[in-house]
């Protein structure tokens, strides 16, 4: 995708079969992880390859009780519920509410009934999914976003977690600018509205600096539950605001455990 074009995966340590993924979380469970994210990249349909991957995954929840949070994409309805089957914590997903953008940004020949099907399928194995809404997607502009929402409420999430477009160096966005901090706070008020009894959080993937800074503060009066690697003035705010806060160590996809949501 035009959005990171593979370079976020280079961070992200390989395990192309079953086996050594259970190697690796061995290994890491030994160096003291509490859990893992499985992601991608995505098959030419959207979807993450994890079908085979998931015996070694149950393995993983069975010997060795980490949190297993993992990125589907497009997913069945078969593969989500042997996710569930498997013990998964959560099952995460992007979803986008223009074709224009899956299209030109995600270079998939998929739509946007396909993300409402994955939603569903989600829902209905009975797994906790977090959908993520990635504010300015589409160039730095909003594209389909408060459209995101109304599909993502109709499904009954676990939680949602908002984040923003983080122009990437050496990509062919590196050059544009994010989307404003009120403008994301703008979306963080929708879906508020939306769905106010879900869990909802602030994610880690934003833009860092004073965009960071202005956007912790805007976030949480528009009512995030929660902020991945908040700066100071967001605690600073949390004070102001007359709220309590606790630390986790983990995924903020796990806010829906923190909070009692509807997990």
């Amino acid at each position: 995708c035009k959005h990171c074009e593979g370079r976020v995966l280079r961070t992200m340590h390989p395990a192309p079969s079953p086996a050594k993924l259970f190697d690796l979380c061995s290994r890491l469970k030994e160096k003291g992880a509490v859990g893992c994210l499985i992601s991608g990249g995505c098959l030419p349909n959207g979807s993450v390859p994890l079908r085979r991957f998931i015996g070694a995954i149950a393995r993983i929840k069975r010997e060795l009780g980490l949190t297993v949070v993992v990125h589907t994409g497009l997913i069945d309805g078969l593969t989500a519920r042997r996710l569930k089957e498997a013990g998964v914590d959560a099952a995460l997903i992007d979803v986008i509410g223009s074709d224009e953008t899956i299209r030109d940004v995600y270079q998939l020949r998929r739509g946007v009934e396909d993300y409402k099907a994955a939603l569903r399928a989600l829902h209905d194995s009975g797994i906790p999914f977090v959908p993520h809404i990635l504010v300015g997607l589409h160039y730095g502009e909003l594209r389909g976003e408060l459209r995101a929402l109304v599909a993502i409420a109709r499904h009954g999430p676990s939680a949602l977690i908002v984040i923003a477009l983080i122009p990437l160096p050496g990509t062919s966005m590196e050059k544009l600018s994010p989307p404003p901090p009120s403008t994301v706070a703008r979306v963080v008020a929708a879906a508020r509205l939306m769905m106010p009894e879900v869990p909802l959080a602030l994610g880690c993937a934003r833009p860092k600096g004073l965009h960071r800074v202005e956007l912790d503060r805007l976030a949480l009066r528009a009512g995030v539950d929660a902020v991945a690697f908040p700066t100071q003035a967001g605690f600073d705010e949390a004070s102001k605001l007359g709220l309590s806060h606790s630390i986790h160590p983990t995924c903020c996809s796990q806010v829906y455990r923190d909070l009692g949501g509807p997990g």
